[in-house]
C-alpha cells in the first residue's frame, strides 16, 4: 500500500476533530495511545454484533466462530512479530500484565543471592514488578546507568561486571517511552545469555514503530500492548520461546488454564493457554489481528521511514526553540519518535510541564506532561517532570509546524512579567499516566 498521509488519516475519523474552541486536533501523545482506524473499530463491532460467544468448549456455531476468530488473531500476531508457531502467543490485557507475568512465573526459580538486572530508563512496569519479586525472593535487584546523550550505558554496565555468575534475569525497554532510545537488545541478550540468564524485552514502543523480529531480538520473552499499534485498549501481548513458556508454572488459576482439576491436586493445559485463565479479550483480539493486518498492509518499513522523517522534521523544529531541552538523542540516529523535552523562561525559570500542556491544549495540540511512569529517569537527568510530543504513523509535519509555534508562544507567554500575562483555564492535573 502506498504510504500517502493524507490517505491514511481519512482511517482515522478522530482526526477531523476540532476542539471546544473550533481549533483542529493535533494529536502528538501516540506514545501512551494510538488513534484507531475505522477497519479495527469496524471488526470489533461486527465480532459483538454476529459473532459473540465465549469461546474453546461452546458446542455450538457462535461459539465455534468464535474461538476460530480468536486463535486466528493468535496465529496474525504471531506471523506480525516472527514467532515460530502461534502458540508462543499469549494474550493479556496489557504489557503490564505481561511483564508480570514475566516476574512471577521466572520468579518461581529466585532464591537469595541471585541477580536481576533493569535500567534506569525503564517504565515503571518493567521496575515495580522486579522489585516486588527481589522482596519476595531475596534477589537483588541492579540498573544499566543511562549516558548523559541519553543512550544506555551498555559499555560501562558490562566492564563493572553488572552480568555476572549470579544474573538470573535481564529486563529491558526496545524503546524507551521518554527519551525514544532505541537500545541495543540483542548485545545486552548475547552477555546475558552467556551466562545463562533470561532475558525479557518490553517492547511496548518498537513493536508499533518498526519492524521487530522476536527471533532476531535475541530475547527470550517480549511483551508489547495493543492500544499503541492501532489496537484496542484491553490487551497485551507476551511472546516467549516454547521451550522456555513449557518450563513455566501458571500465573493465575481459574478455567481454560488446565487439563485436569482434582479436589487433591490439578494439571495444566501447555503454552499458551496455561497462561491465560479465564474468559480471555477475544473482542479485543479480533481488533488487534485487524490492526496488526492495517499495518501488515502499509509495511512496517514504511511506518518506520515516515517515523524517522517526522521525528527529523520535530528535533529540527525544537531546537529552534529558546530555553528548551530535549531528554534523549538529538539525532534520528537509532531512536524513535517520543521526544520528551523541558523549557525554561528567557530569564532562565523552569515552565512546568503542565503549564505547557495546557497552553498547547488550548492551540488544540495533545501532547503528555509528567514522568510518564519513568520517575527514575526523570531524576537521572535531574528534572522532575517533562513535556512529551510522540508522532506516529498519521503525523504531518505540518503540525509539527504547529507545535513548534505553540511552543514559541509558550516561552513567550511566561517569559512576560506574571502581571501582565492573560489569564487561563484552571486545571488540576497529575503526575501519573500511563506510558
Amino acid at each position: 500500500m502506498p504510504f500517502d498521509v493524507e490517505a491514511i488519516r481519512a482511517d482515522f475519523p478522530i482526526l477531523e476533530r476540532t476542539t471546544a474552541d473550533g481549533q483542529p486536533l493535533v494529536y502528538l501523545d501516540s506514545a501512551n495511545t494510538s488513534q484507531k482506524p475505522r477497519c479495527v473499530v469496524e471488526a470489533i463491532e461486527d465480532h459483538y454484533l454476529s459473532h459473540n460467544a465465549n469461546v474453546a468448549r461452546a458446542m455450538h456455531l457462535l461459539g465455534a466462530e468464535a474461538t476460530e476468530a480468536f486463535e486466528s488473531s493468535r496465529a496474525v500476531l504471531a506471523e506480525f512479530v516472527g514467532a515460530t508457531s502461534s502458540d508462543e502467543i499469549i494474550f493479556t490485557k496489557n504489557a503490564s500484565e505481561a511483564l508480570n507475568l514475566c516476574a512471577h512465573t521466572l520468579g518461581a526459580a529466585l532464591r537469595p543471592g541471585d541477580e536481576i538486572v533493569v535500567s534506569v530508563m525503564e517504565h515503571h512496569s518493567n521496575i515495580v514488578p522486579w522489585q516486588l519479586l527481589a522482596e519476595r525472593t531475596g534477589a537483588t535487584l541492579r540498573w544499566f546507568d543511562v549516558t548523559e546523550e541519553g543512550r544506555l550505558d551498555v559499555e560501562g554496565g558490562l566492564a563493572s561486571g553488572l552480568i555476572n555468575e549470579r544474573t538470573r534475569i535481564v529486563s529491558l525497554v526496545h524503546v524507551s517511552n521518554v527519551l525514544g532510545t532505541v537500545n541495543p537488545v540483542a548485545q545486552v541478550a548475547a552477555a546475558a545469555h552467556a551466562y545463562g540468564a533470561t532475558v525479557v524485552v518490553d517492547a511496548s514502543q518498537s513493536v508499533p514503530q518498526m519492524p521487530v523480529d522476536v527471533q532476531a531480538l535475541g530475547a527470550d520473552l517480549v511483551a508489547f500492548t495493543g492500544h499503541k499499534m492501532v489496537g484496542p485498549t484491553g490487551i497485551g501481548v507476551l511472546w516467549g520461546r516454547y521451550d522456555l513458556l513449557a518450563s513455566l508454572p501458571p500465573f493465575l488459576g481459574g478455567g481454560e488454564m488446565i487439563e485436569t482439576v482434582r479436589m487433591t491436586g490439578s494439571t495444566f493445559a501447555p503454552p499458551p493457554h496455561r497462561f491465560e485463565a479465564g474468559t480471555p479479550p477475544i473482542a479485543q483480539a479480533v481488533g488487534l489481528a485487524a490492526a496488526a493486518r492495517y499495518l501488515t498492509a502499509l509495511g512496517m518499513d514504511q511506518v518506520a521511514a515516515h517515523e524517522r522523517l517526522i521525528t527529523a522534521y520535530m528535533l529540527e523544529g525544537l531546537s529552534t526553540v529558546r530555553g528548551l531541552r530535549i531528554l534523549g538523542p538529538t539525532t534520528t540516529a537509532d531512536r524513535g519518535g517520543a521526544i520528551s523535552l523541558t523549557m525554561q523562561t528567557h530569564a532562565g525559570e523552569q515552565i512546568h510541564p503542565h503549564d505547557v500542556s495546557q497552553l498547547m491544549d488550548a492551540r488544540g495540540i495533545a501532547v503528555r506532561g509528567g514522568h510518564h511512569c519513568a520517575r527514575p529517569l526523570h531524576e537521572r537527568f535531574g528534572v522532575q517532570s517533562s513535556t512529551r510530543a510522540s508522532s506516529y504513523l498519521y503525523t504531518k509535519t505540518s503540525e509539527i509546524d504547529v507545535l513548534v509555534d505553540a511552543l514559541n508562544h509558550t516561552v513567550g507567554f511566561f517569559s512576560r512579567p506574571a502581571g501582565t500575562r492573560p489569564a487561563r483555564r484552571g486545571r488540576t492535573t497529575t503526575e501519573g499516566g500511563a506510558r
